[in-house]
């Protein structure tokens, strides 16, 4: 088994907007634990020589996360090195017409520690996708983020994520979850 780092949509303003005016700051705050987390998994993975993902999403102009705008950009904690593969997308699944698959196939890559944003669609939609494609899948579930959505927040979004994900599967394939301290490589 040979597993690799997925980190999905660590982006300068991918939560922007996301939840009530006055929940901004304890999203922004959240975000930045969360990607402070990430941020070790990934140091921990290089001294490891772990293959390093990061995928990208590219939106049109006038979004938060237009490509080529400061929003867009990955956050600088987590920023790919060279070297490093960066797959950029433009749907919630990062394998959807992007050359992920195919990349991980090429490398061996057989299991997967995903990270990232946004929970319900980016997180949720990649990881379940990498278990029907036949990757194994360890989700750090202190390691994703969401912002708020209608009358949810941020809090249980997340933890019903990492509820449903929990055992996931697909034939042989499926999704267990790991502490950002606790993740293995």
């Amino acid at each position: 088994m040979s597993k690799a780092l997925l980190l999905i949509d660590v982006q300068n303003a991918v939560l922007e907007g996301m939840g009530a005016k006055e929940r901004a700051p304890a999203i922004q705050e959240a975000y930045d634990a969360v990607t402070r987390r990430l941020a070790a998994v990934l140091a921990k993975a290089r001294s490891e020589a772990v293959p390093v993902i990061i995928v990208q999403h590219d939106e049109a102009e006038g979004d938060p996360i237009a490509k080529g705008s400061k929003g867009w950009e990955i956050r600088a904690e987590v920023a790919p090195l060279p070297g490093e593969l960066l797959i950029n997308k433009q749907a919630c699944d990062a394998f959807f017409e992007t050359p992920l698959e195919a990349e991980l196939r090429r490398r061996g890559i057989t299991h997967l520690v995903i990270g990232g944003c946004v929970t319900p669609f980016c997180i949720d939609t990649s990881v379940r996708r990498a278990v029907s494609l036949g990757f194994d899948v360890t989700l750090i579930t202190d390691g994703h983020m969401s912002g708020d959505i209608g009358a949810l927040g941020f809090e249980q979004i997340i933890a019903h994520h990492n509820m449903v994900l929990w055992g996931f599967g697909a034939g042989s394939h499926g999704v267990g979850l790991s502490k950002a301290a606790e993740v293995s490589f």
